[in-house]
């Protein structure tokens, strides 16, 4: 055979192998879904063993971030739900229920039977019909090493008066998915959006659709016109007068090459409308341009309704990525958006007036602390010297003489101008503030703003945050901290490169169950022609000999399966479990 049939056998052989590769990870991510719902089953049998409600006054919750924050729609309430935490090597999923009395500053633990298995990344809606309901829809649960996921789509009621926990199981409701957005819009709920990944896929969502609250049917809305393009993390706000809502910004990744994800963070804004009647109702969507002081494009921010139906925007993180690394500037900043106006605005606080008055009256105390010598001396006249430098850049000196008097007057309007700025920035440097953060949790409650969680990075660690802070919303003066956290005596537990490696090559190399061997008996013979391919494995020889004496001809492989981008250390990996497997099977 001359050497165009060798190079075509090689590379059909390759082509084999590659195929053999991509087969055997479809099944392992169906066996790691399968692993994970007999996970979430292990823990729903627990909370089966609940048979009665247990309320106990409790310590502010866990450190958690993608969890839901509600105001209860009838008491002086927060409502906490759910949430992820991860400390380095392992997630950790809730479905904890947590009330926290806003009106003492205290934390009770609800305890009630039959809840929604664990979950973080869901959506939640509090209503006041029927003594108050919160609603749920959505979200995902992740294996303990944090890499494979499963998308929830049920959707569950809370009846507050009653603590009772209630599935309600609708035909028609949208595929499972997390990063959506929910909200109340008239007698319906709104769904927008969200993701769903797996091992080898992710799909980003555009679609929106509504839950009657009344018929309890879901529906999926088809608008006309032109409307966002498929995202997770969105802002999502309701107008005003129930007959539309707003989407702003989120986050969605594209595949750019084999092996390498893109990240896109939007800033776009679009306005959904609704008109006519119930029966006859149409949607539409419209893009919409806001003015005033935008926020920085981000991902991971905070999002809630305030008075007058403005939408706030806190925090958020905006990530640099290249294919090497990804780094994040986190944001602790408060931005408005006026539905009516059409406007963007950042927050300003004001401080605290009584601490202001304070500084001032000390201010001036010190200020009648002169000699009879100072003022002589400031009763001849008084030369000022200004420099103005131009638009060209040259630097103009002037002087100027002042009498006495006069002198005196300017001085003084001076000094007290530079005090009223001088006791503004030190009433502002006292201000406490929620540090940067992404993913934290927020609401409003009788025109307050809460904050509570989320996290923030520094290098490779992660901080996963449980402090609460309010801010009045009509006073703008100071944020109070309620519940204090130092993210130093939080514990991170490191995994060494070793222990990766390890578990890298375990799963690369993993030969599957018995489900699996019976299919590949099906493709045996077609295997076997490209198996007689490879170095076969000496009479008496060890895996570790096998793989050194053969590593040339694997990294080849591996190479040519994985393109010339692939990095040189995965190619390393991957050399080693295709040899590994291949030397099991010939055992």
């Amino acid at each position: 055979m001359g050497k165009k049939g060798k190079k075509e056998k090689k590379v059909k052989g390759a082509e084999k192998t590659a195929a053999k590769m991509e087969k055997k990870v479809s099944k392992r991510s169906k066996r790691e879904e399968e692993d994970l719902e007999a996970l979430i089953a292990e823990f729903q049998s627990l909370d089966a063993k609940k048979t009665q409600v247990i309320e106990t006054a409790c310590a502010p919750p866990s450190p958690r971030l993608n969890a839901s924050l509600c105001a209860h729609p009838e008491k002086d309430e927060l409502i906490l739900f759910g949430g992820e935490f991860f400390n380095g090597k392992k997630t950790f999923l809730y479905n904890e229920l947590f009330f926290c009395n806003i009106k003492k500053n205290t934390w009770v633990k609800a305890e009630i039977p039959n809840p929604p298995p664990r979950r973080c990344a869901q959506q939640a809606v509090v209503v006041s019909q029927g003594g108050g309901q919160m609603w749920i829809f959505g979200g995902e649960f992740a294996s303990p090493d944090g890499e494979t996921f499963y998308h929830y789509k049920d959707l569950w009621v809370l009846h507050l008066g009653t603590r009772t926990w209630e599935q309600i199981k609708a035909p028609g409701a949208p595929s499972g998915r997390s990063g959506h957005r929910m909200v109340l819009s008239k007698r319906q709920l709104l769904v927008f959006g969200g993701f769903h990944e797996s091992t080898r896929d992710y799909i980003y969502y555009n679609d929106i659709h509504a839950f009657n609250l009344d018929t309890f049917t879901w529906s999926r809305l088809q608008p006309t016109g032109t409307g966002p393009c498929p995202r997770s993390a969105c802002q999502m706000t309701p107008t005003p007068d129930g007959n539309g809502v707003i989407i702003y910004g989120g986050y969605s990744k594209s595949r750019a090459k084999k092996d390498v994800d893109k990240g896109t963070i939007h800033s776009d804004m679009f306005l959904l409308r609704r008109e006519g009647k119930e029966e006859q109702e149409k949607w539409t969507w419209t893009r919409v341009n806001p003015a005033g002081v935008k926020p920085h494009p981000r991902s991971g921010f905070s999002l809630a309704v305030g008075p007058g139906g403005r939408a706030l925007l806190f925090g958020g993180v905006c990530d640099e990525e290249d294919e090497e690394s990804l780094e994040g500037d986190f944001f602790n900043d408060l931005y408005f958006y006026d539905i009516n106006k059409n406007r963007w605005f950042p927050a300003q606080l004001k401080g605290n007036k009584s601490e202001k008055k304070k500084r001032r009256r000390g201010t001036k105390g010190e200020q009648t602390d002169e000699t009879e010598e100072d003022k002589e001396k400031a009763q001849g006249p008084t030369e000022i010297i200004k420099e103005i430098v131009a638009e060209d850049g040259t630097v103009m000196t002037i002087k100027e003489v002042i009498p006495a008097a006069r002198a005196e007057e300017d001085i003084e309007d001076e000094e007290e101008e530079e005090e009223d700025e001088e006791v503004e920035a030190a009433a502002m440097a006292s201000l406490v503030e929620p540090c940067p953060r992404s993913s934290a949790m927020a609401t409003v409650k009788h025109g307050k703003l809460y904050l509570y969680g989320g996290m923030f990075e520094v290098g490779d660690r992660q901080f996963t945050l449980s402090d609460l802070y309010s801010l009045d919303l009509h006073k703008m003066d100071q944020w109070d901290v309620l519940v204090e956290m130092d993210p130093k005596t939080q514990e991170w537990l490191e995994e060494s490169e070793d222990e990766e490696e390890e578990e890298e090559e375990e799963e690369e190399a993993k030969g599957g169950d018995d489900e699996e061997d019976n299919e590949e008996e099906e493709t045996s013979e077609e295997e076997g022609e490209e198996d007689a391919d490879h170095p076969p494995v000496k009479p008496g020889e060890a895996l570790a000999d096998y793989q050194m004496r053969t590593e040339k001809y694997w990294l080849g492989l591996a190479r040519a399966n994985m393109g010339p981008d692939a990095k040189e250390k995965k190619v390393q990996k991957v050399c080693h479990a295709m040899a590994k497997v291949f030397f099991e099977d010939q055992e």
